[in-house]
């Protein structure tokens, strides 16, 4: 077994380091954040709500399988396998902000060995391995990538709320510098994880080696720029549907029961760390790119198209208590990263209306904390929009929202049964989403 370190030990990279410790291997996580290295070592979660992280983080503590320092150099240094899990945001300007994966680069140049493997899991635009990191890391360490340490991009493919099972459902993609990097890090992979059958896939789910680091890196930006691509154009199609009063949804269903149709539904917002930033990503390794940032322009723009329909729905908004129902960007995740919510608000006040913000996952006082006025089903308001698909919506009446008027629904959850006498419009349910007064 190898001696591993995961350098980050966010919500992808703790559920990682647990898994690579699970399969035998000694793992140390490095983070920057001495709290973090704190909860770690006493076998509690830093971050609630991952399904399962729990139970195996105290088991592989019990054993002693995994520890947790802020020393990464020192950590690199006793290491076989050093895999890089820390985030890479885009800045005011749209571009990539290196800083946070720069220094954990320099921290593992720092302390690498001859003989090492180096991953980097972190979404990146493509070339950056090559480009980018390589040198970083011979820089720090005065090493040769390639003759002298193995290197090798292979992007995590999972989300919040279901990393363990996600992989083992998707096969690990790994690209690395050279043959050899490649190989290796395949080999590492497969060693700690075990995969579902697949038998919708053209070859059997593992471990899958592209060839090259870019590869790897144009894969995992290929497939979440086209969920953006894809939501851009079925929010276009839900813009022009409700104006000529027809069913999206339906016609969603109709188009993808042709094999190769695969619409993805229309929504107010598109959230999280990963769909609204990783196009840009894309566009940074390829400048010349123009449907993902005119997708990313499409969908930045449905939150304030959103608040449009409900004037005309209302018949304005000024003066009028509005209540925006859900602050998480996706139902069930206590997670506000890009959440459609803020751009809602904004709009809002805008249009002269008064925000209220209300979500299951958040009391209060989370919500004061960041500048939202609360609310609380039951309490009076004049108008309402659904922005996150909670399950505790689906159910939701205008008894939950005493003197409501208008409701936008920007998800499709709630039942147009349960909404006649009060006006409803579902973005993409068109006329079928629109309940007019009894």
């Amino acid at each position: 077994m190898s001696m591993v370190t995961v350098v980050g030990l966010g919500k992808i990279g703790l559920p990682l380091a647990v898994t690579v410790a699970s399969a035998g291997h000694h793992v140390t996580g490095a983070d920057i954040c001495r709290q973090v290295v704190a909860d770690v070592m006493a076998g509690h979660p830093p971050f609630p709500g991952e399904p399962g992280l729990n139970s195996r983080l105290a088991e592989v503590r019990h054993l002693d399988l995994l520890r947790a320092t802020t020393e990464t150099a020192e950590a690199v240094c006793a290491s076989d396998v050093v895999v890089i899990v820390v985030p890479l945001v885009i800045g005011a300007d749209r571009r990539p902000d290196y800083r946070a994966l720069d220094a954990a680069v320099d921290a593992v140049g720092a302390g690498l060995r001859v003989g090492s493997l180096v991953i980097v899991e972190t979404t990146l635009p493509v070339h950056t391995t090559r480009r980018r990191i390589a040198p970083r890391l011979a820089a720090a360490s005065g090493l040769r990538p390639g003759p002298d340490f193995a290197l090798c991009h292979s992007p995590e493919r999972v989300s919040s709320g279901s990393v363990f099972a996600d992989l083992a459902r998707y096969p690990k993609l790994v690209g690395g510098i050279d043959r050899l990097s490649g190989e290796r890090a395949k080999d590492f992979y497969a060693s700690c994880l075990k995969f579902v059958e697949r038998p919708d896939l053209a070859r059997p789910n593992g471990v899958w080696d592209l060839g090259s680091a870019e590869a790897a890196e144009m894969a995992k930006l290929a497939e979440t720029t086209y969920r953006d691509v894809n939501i851009a154009l079925a929010n276009e199609f839900a813009c022009f549907a409700h104006e000529a009063g027809l069913d999206l949804l339906a016609i969603i269903e109709a188009a993808n029961s042709q094999p190769y149709s695969h619409l993805h539904r229309p929504g107010i917002a598109v959230g999280g760390h990963c769909i609204p930033v990783y196009p840009w990503l894309y566009a940074a390794g390829d400048p010349a790119a123009r449907l993902p940032v005119l997708a990313r322009e499409i969908n930045d723009a449905m939150p304030a198209r959103a608040v449009d329909m409900l004037v005309a729905l209302a018949g304005g908004l000024r003066g009028r208590r509005a209540a925006v129902l859900g602050l998480a960007y996706r139902g069930g995740v206590k997670e506000t990263a890009f959440t459609g919510a803020l751009p809602v608000v904004r709009a809002l006040q805008a249009q002269g209306a008064l925000p209220l913000v209300h979500d299951p996952l958040y009391d209060d006082a989370e919500l004061s904390e960041l500048g939202l006025q609360p609310y609380r089903l039951g309490e009076p308001c004049d108008v309402a929009i659904v922005q996150t698909d909670h399950p505790q919506y689906a159910r939701l009446a205008p008894g939950d929202l005493p003197g409501v008027t208008a409701l936008l629904d920007g998800r499709s959850v709630t039942d147009p049964a349960l909404w006649s006498g009060v006006p409803r419009l579902a973005i993409g349910a068109g006329a079928a989403g629109l309940a007019a007064p009894a």
